[in-house]
């Protein structure tokens, strides 16, 4: 648990940690800049030694004058601070992703890996005036202490490594990421690799240099290097690793404390959907306990409060946690959450609760998007339209299996882009009947206006497949629709791969029983009277009432013999 989520910390607090979680963010920003400058300089060396100086020039204009170094510094000391501290108030690792393992991981051992080379560079040449040319850093690595070549190198790698994986945590809520990631992906490989092969030809032309003795001795010279100074920075390299230890250590007890705090601490229980009971302790986050129990729970942003993939509905226990912070709220907001709904990696079980999950545990960034509220269950009201081939079982009992799918196919495709191209959407295919919903975000006269455009587009695309199909059909084609409006729960529904946005309610079913109705008429499309109304239908139609099984009261049709005839009023 992170004092952001602490519920006994008061408001004030809690925008602090929100605040500090931003600094997080932006200060790694800014290291993530510096070392894409750094790796494109090493670039260089695959041109010369002497572009790598050239580079480094603006290099250092950008961040050794006063502003860019305080910016570094700042940047540097703010990151590890405040990612430390993260670290050290975190109650519980078990069961992190195994990328956020990974990222912590060689975070820690970015400062050991890269301590001897910062202060061999930036803090010798500030305090004790080493030059530390391109030249001066390739002989160090390459030939004067070649151990420590591997040991950059390999600092090197686990930093961008580090930094990519960060970016990529913060990326991948961004609509516009998927489309980027391969993109970014391939830089992420050539900058670093660029980088070696740069470091290594940039190292081999210093060793070709050091054969000239003329060169050789105005290099030395040049650097001011003396028995002094190379002590002064042994030493200054022993302390930092020795604090380094310490601070590892200090996680380390961090881990025995809080294993003891919780020994000590009575725990509450989860009561998940299922009827399985998680018990940790007060003041976890409800997604921390689900990780502990190894309840399947997404996550996408591991916890950070970012995505609301991790979201759930409280069923009781409600009264006892606290409200929501500004952050909770801005993303339920930013995805259109229904009321009551909460975020799991951002409320603490201060008592026994009941809670269902929301979303299935491989949610993907996807759902972390802004998203049409009705996506979580609304009553609305929309139109339906229901077509259905005629005889085409028949069709197909005398067709090879490669020619019904072939024709099925057509039809498919011929009917899906006259709904969508009428603005309606394309609920699901039935065997070979069609289900489209209008208006889930139309007022109900435009949704009722869209149903009837596109039934008349079905049928003038049915005609044109009929004529393009000629020669495959024994007779042509024949098809029935069906046109309601009225109220209906939407909403996302089903399971896996399987979920779609669909509709469910009496209107549904009446606009299914309208279809078959052409049957009975030997028309093409039948839509209820509540439908002309809604959508100002003043054409030509034959009307009756009928009684509709499930209904109590006779319904009033509209009975077109073909469809393509139909006159709609745009509005």
């Amino acid at each position: 648990m992170t004092a952001e989520n602490d519920p006994s910390i008061d408001i004030v607090d809690k925008h602090r940690w929100v605040r500090a979680s931003s600094l997080r963010l932006y200060s790694g920003l800014v290291l993530m800049v510096f070392l894409c400058m750094h790796l494109i300089n090493h670039s260089l060396g695959l041109i010369s030694l002497d572009a790598m100086e050239a580079g480094r020039t603006i290099f250092v204009a950008v961040w050794r004058n006063p502003f860019g170094t305080a910016i570094l510094l700042l940047a540097m000391m703010v990151h590890v601070v405040l990612v430390f501290a993260k670290l050290l108030a975190h109650r519980s690792y078990k069961r992190i992703p195994a990328k956020e393992v990974l990222q912590i991981t060689m975070g820690l051992a970015i400062p050991p890996l890269l301590a001897g080379h910062l202060i061999g560079t930036r803090i010798s040449h500030e305090l004790i005036g080493i030059h530390d040319s391109y030249a001066y850093v390739l002989f160090n690595l390459w030939i004067a202490a070649p151990e420590q070549a591997a040991m950059q190198t390999a600092g090197t790698l686990v930093a961008w490594l580090h930094g990519c994986l960060g970016l990529h945590f913060w990326l991948r809520l961004k609509p516009w990421y998927e489309d980027a990631f391969p993109y970014l992906y391939t830089i992420a490989i050539i900058l670093p690799l660029l980088a070696l092969t740069g470091f290594v030809n940039g190292a081999n032309e210093v060793e070709t240099l050091l054969r000239d003795p003329i060169w050789k001795q105005n290099f030395f010279d040049a650097l001011g290097i003396t028995d002094a100074k190379y002590q002064w920075y042994l030493q200054v390299r022993e302390v930092t690793y020795i604090v380094i230890v310490v601070l590892l250590m200090t996680l380390l007890l961090s881990r025995i404390f809080w294993f003891i705090y919780f020994r000590r601490e009575t725990l509450v229980s989860i009561t998940y959907p299922d009827g399985r009971i998680v018990s940790g302790a007060p003041g976890s986050t409800i997604l921390e306990i689900s990780q502990l129990g190894n309840i399947p729970h997404a996550s996408v942003c591991g916890g950070r409060g970012r995505c609301s993939t991790c979201r759930v509905r409280v069923i009781s226990g409600e009264d006892t946690l606290p409200p929501p912070s500004d952050k909770e709220l801005a993303v339920l907001k930013r995805v259109g959450a229904a009321e009551g709904t909460r975020l799991a990696c951002q409320i603490q079980a201060v008592s026994n609760l009941s809670v269902a999950p929301l979303l299935p545990a491989k949610a993907t960034a996807r759902h972390s998007f802004s998203r049409p509220r009705y996506l979580q269950g609304e009553e609305k009201e929309i139109a339906i339209l229901f077509a259905d081939l005629r005889s085409f079982t028949k069709f197909s009992e005398h067709k090879l299996p490669y020619d019904v799918v072939f024709v099925i196919n057509q039809y498919f495709r011929h009917m899906g882009e006259a709904i969508e191209r009428s603005g309606g959407h394309l609920d699901k295919f039935i065997g070979d009947g069609v289900m489209a919903l209008f208006g889930l975000e139309d007022k109900p006269d435009i949704a009722a206006r869209k149903a009837l455009s596109a039934a008349k587009e079905m049928a003038v695309e049915l005609d044109l497949m009929n004529k393009s199909l000629k020669s495959d059909l024994n007779e042509p084609l024949q098809i029935g629709i069906g046109v309601h409006i009225g109220s209906v729960i939407v909403g996302e529904m089903g399971y896996g791969k399987a979920t779609s946005i669909t509709a469910i309610g009496d209107a549904v079913n009446t606009a299914s029983r309208l279809e078959n109705m052409n049957k009975e008429y030997g028309s093409q499309l039948i839509f209820s009277e509540k439908t002309a109304l809604t959508a100002g239908f003043e054409g030509n139609s034959s009307r009756e009432k009928v009684m509709i099984r499930g209904r109590n009261e006779p319904l009033g049709i509209h009975i077109i013999k073909d469809a393509m005839t139909l006159q709609i009023d745009k509005g």
